[in-house]
């Protein structure tokens, strides 16, 4: 057995390892949709979808409050304004024909660059460092715990709301 390391089963987070990769490859697809797709509507649905990534990644890391709050502010709020945008500007909705900036070739191999900077960075500062083990509530679950618990129902309420006042705005904007 001389050259062989056995590794106890606490030693690693196999399923979150997995998952990680899950998410992180459908994030991936989903920028390069959004960065390819002619259609801006599709566009900001595939940007809904690397949100939702990046608030199931926090999930993994045991950041609740942290996805909740990206779920909230960036998918509920600035996707719904961004959406507002499109609608309200009349302009052709579907496929555009050129939007593509001429130089866009070079970026890709800035990409792959910077990519591989940020990487080796990431690998050096923190190599074999693990989050810690949550025991116990932490001071934002604590806070959250007491401000949406009394008020979760009015809450959703009021997103219902302001998702109808959302809808008639449309209505009203777009007819012709």
């Amino acid at each position: 057995m001389s050259g062989i390391v056995l590794l106890a089963a606490d030693d690693i987070n196999v399923a979150q390892n997995i998952a990680f990769g899950i998410i992180a490859a459908v994030m991936i697809f989903a920028a390069v949709c959004v960065v390819t797709t002619k259609n801006v509507v599709h566009a900001a649905l595939w940007l809904v979808m690397v949100l939702a990534g990046v608030a199931a990644q926090y999930i993994l890391a045991a950041a609740e409050f942290v996805a909740v709050s990206q779920v909230l502010v960036y998918i509920g709020a600035v996707m719904v304004l961004f959406l507002f945008g499109i609608m309200l500007t009349r302009a052709k909705i579907g496929g555009e024909q050129g939007l593509n900036n001429p130089g866009w070739a070079l970026g890709i191999p800035v990409a792959v660059v910077l990519f591989g900077l940020l990487a080796y960075v990431s690998i050096d500062a923190f190599e074999d460092t693990t989050l810690p083990d949550p025991s116990g509530p932490t001071p934002t679950s604590a806070i959250s715990d007491q401000f949406l618990s009394p008020y979760l129902i009015p809450f959703f309420a009021l997103a219902f709301v302001l998702l109808a006042a959302a809808i008639g705005a449309i209505v009203l904007a777009r007819k012709d």
